[in-house]
Parts: structure tokens; sequence; C-alpha cells
């Protein structure tokens, strides 16, 4: 087996477990778990306009029917700059795999959101764990990140593209415990169960063994197209 996927397993592997750790504590109300009242209580005290505004905006984003949108819009874009269909189609299925995640992860676990007095806008009645807007948007935000790296842009834009993607997708994540949706441990979850389902994903497409035989390729089909 490849260094390579064997590498992406194991961080599967890991992340999964990592997962079960988190969920079991969800439960129990032990764990990390245990410090989510005090820790939105903090959060809820240092709210002000300025970081509410901002809250609001990132968390937008993060809403299904907007993420959907940008993912069509930033699929297309890809096909139409690259001549290429499966970086496009990664992006998608890397979008679908976290939405199928995120709802069936939310059913098994159960868990209920904070108390509906302290939330900043529509109140949800949905389940809490993992965050959907943090799973969602980490994948959306970490794989557009990636595909950047298979472009011929310089490493500095590159490099620049991928620290943006770790911002928003930390902005994303801790503006959900801000707004008061979703406990920290929900946000956490939800940024493991991204960074495993895309390690899978990496993984899955590292041993697609027709990959870079891409018919649609008009670039000569290089060895380094994901």
């Amino acid at each position: 087996m490849a260094p390579r996927t064997t590498a992406g397993l194991l961080l599967t592997v890991l992340g999964s477990l990592a997962f079960v750790v988190q969920a079991d504590a969800a439960v129990e109300g032990d764990g990390l778990a245990a410090f989510d009242p005090q820790l939105t209580t903090n959060f809820v005290a240092h709210r002000t306009d300025v970081l509410s505004f901002f809250a609001r905006a990132i968390t937008f984003v993060g809403q299904v029917p907007v993420l959907t949108v940008l993912t069509v819009i930033a699929a297309g874009l890809i096909r139409l700059r690259t001549h290429r269909w499966r970086p496009a189609v990664v992006l998608a299925a890397g979008m679908t795999g976290a939405a199928i995640l995120t709802y069936a992860l939310k059913v098994l676990i159960g868990r209920h959101r904070p108390d509906a007095s302290i939330v900043l806008g529509t109140v949800s009645n949905g389940f809490s764990f993992p965050s959907g807007h943090s799973l969602s948007g980490t994948v959306f935000f970490l794989l557009l990140a990636a595909l950047l790296w298979y472009t011929g842009v310089s490493r500095a834009l590159k490099i620049a593209g991928t620290a943006v993607a770790v911002v928003l997708s930390v902005a994303m994540g801790l503006s959900r415990v801000y707004l008061g949706y979703h406990w920290a441990t929900d946000v956490l979850a939800g940024w493991t169960v991204a960074v495993t389902w895309l390690c899978l994903l990496a993984t899955l497409v590292h041993l697609l063994s027709g990959w870079r035989a891409d018919p649609s390729d008009t670039r000569g089909r290089e060895a380094s197209t994901p």
C-alpha cells in the first residue's frame, strides 16, 4: 500500500475514533462537554455589535441553501477554467458527503441545542451534534484550498488561499457558539468530522485508477491532477 494511502486511512481511523470519544462525552455530559455551559456563558458575555455583525455574516454563508449555490457556482467555474470534470465532481461529492454525514450523525446522537433564549437570530429546533455549519463550511473551504494546489497559480497564492480557508472554517465554528446555536463541542465535532471526511475522500480519489487519464483534460493530463 502506498504511503499516501496508508497515511490517509490512518488519519481517517484516528479522526473517527476522536469523533466517537467526543460523541460519548456529548451524550454523557462529561469530558470536554462538561465545559460547554461555561464556554457558552463566556461567549455570550462578550457579545458586541461589531462581533455580532461578523458572526451573522459568516454563519449566513454556512446555511444549506447558500452553500449549495456556492458549490454549484464553484464547480461550474472549476469546470470552465480547467476544462476538467473531475475536480468539480470531487467538490460536489465532498459537499454531498458532508450533508449526509451531518444529517445522519445529528439524528444518531440526538443532542439538544443550548437554550433558545440566548440565540441571536431565528431559533432552530433541530439537533446540534455535530455542527452542520462547521462541518459543511470546513469541507467547502478546505476542498477549494486543496484544489487550488493543483492549479498553476503561484505558491504564495496557494498558501494564502489555504490560510484563508482555515480562518474561515474557524470563524464559522466560533460564530455558531457566539450566536448561541451550538455548544463548543458541537463545533469541535464538526471540524473533526470534516477533516476526517476530507482524509477519506482524498484517499479514495488517490485510489481511483483512472483518475489521471481524464479524457476531457486538455492540458496534457498532468500527473498531479486530483
